[in-house]
């Protein structure tokens, strides 16, 4: 997979891709993120890309002309299978669109910044639009980082343990159990014995009560949707 991501300050997601797991996976192949730096598209000699918004009002605007510009050049060098803006009033992004995307092969990412992008763009160019909650940010770069990690760690090879993913909280519209690890007892708190028993199937199905009561407590919204 490849993913690129556009953004006028780029470098606020170098570090986060640049450590744990997402490093591995793209030193391992599985994966590729290539980051752009909107402003190296300007047609503007100070390498401005906003503008005053028609109409007046607070805030800069994102020209259509430097991000058609940007994404034309990326189309003309491999296809891609969504061109995803990441704005506020996108559908919410959640682990069913994590797990569609995965299996994609190219995706390319438009983050906003300032007061947003010019409408045309997001009429004519973006084919999807996301948003990872009901709230605004300084800019798309830190919604569209948290989108590609929840994609890549879905990508097989990129997690040591295979099956790690697919028993993550959401991915059944059920939380994750409790999870323990050593010493089974510390300070008079002990792990739960079945998890010290060895026995497998006791183990799974301990497992599942503790996912469908917390999620019961939790989110009970979510179990609405329980299949």
């Amino acid at each position: 997979m490849r993913i690129d991501i556009i953004s006028v300050v780029p470098k606020l997601m170098e570090s986060f891709f640049a450590h744990s797991i997402l490093k591995r996976g793209q030193e391992a192949g599985h994966v590729q993120v290539v980051l752009h730096d909107l402003r190296d598209y300007s047609i503007q000699k100070q390498k401005q890309v906003d503008d005053y918004a028609f109409g007046g009002g607070a805030g800069m605007v994102l020209g259509i002309e430097t991000i058609a510009r940007c994404i034309r050049q990326l189309q003309s060098e491999r296809s891609y299978d969504e061109i995803i803006y990441m704005t506020p009033d996108g559908e919410r992004f959640d682990q069913k669109i994590a797990n569609q995307l995965s299996l994609k092969g190219n995706l390319l990412m438009l983050c906003g910044h300032y007061k947003g992008i010019d409408e045309r763009v997001r009429e004519h160019f973006i084919t999807r639009e996301i948003s990872i909650g009901d709230y605004v940010l300084s800019g798309g770069e830190l919604a569209a980082a948290v989108c590609a990690d929840a994609i890549i760690r879905l990508l097989p090879g990129v997690l040591n343990d295979e099956t790690s993913a697919l028993t993550d909280s959401f991915q059944d519209n059920l939380l994750a159990p409790p999870v323990y690890t050593r010493p089974a007892e510390f300070e008079g708190m002990r792990v739960p014995d079945i998890l010290l028993s060895g026995h497998e199937a006791n183990i799974i199905e301990w497992r599942f009560e503790q996912s469908i009561a917390r999620t019961k407590a939790r989110r009970p919204d979510l179990l609405d949707n329980y299949q």
